[in-house]
């Protein structure tokens, strides 16, 4: 398990990736918030309840994809594009780093906010 401070240092980190970061969080194995960064000039876009009920639905589905791990190899990242903003996670051992990109971002930028959470994600997938 990393430490409250590791999971801090990857939200900071991850927020200087680019300014179309509008939230990152790091969520425990059961989607409960661990630590958290959002761009201050913004208003969440899911209320308490809801952002619960998507931080377990992430835990719920990284589990049940793990499942075909020994058939397909282990997911790497989801991109979800949504009407109103753009959804990335990553799984680091039993955590999940779950960010929201603005709507508008091209796919290049969002690619390259992506590669740029690859080595963070290996570093602290290498610390468990």
């Amino acid at each position: 398990m990393l430490s409250s401070e590791d999971c801090g240092k990857i939200c900071s980190t991850i927020r200087t990736f680019s300014p179309a970061v509008r939230f990152v969080g790091v969520l425990g194995e059961r989607g409960e918030l661990l630590a958290y960064s959002r761009r201050k000039d913004l208003e969440p876009l899911l209320d308490s309840k809801s952002t619960h009920y998507q931080f377990s639905h992430i835990a719920i589905r990284t589990g049940l994809d793990a499942f075909f791990d020994k058939s397909l190899g282990k997911v790497k990242f989801v991109w979800e594009e949504r009407d109103g903003v753009q959804i990335i996670y990553f799984t680091i051992g039993s955590l999940h780093i779950w960010m929201s990109i603005d709507k508008m971002v091209v796919r290049s930028e969002v690619l390259r906010i992506i590669d740029s959470c690859l080595p963070l994600v290996k570093e602290y997938s290498l610390k468990l």
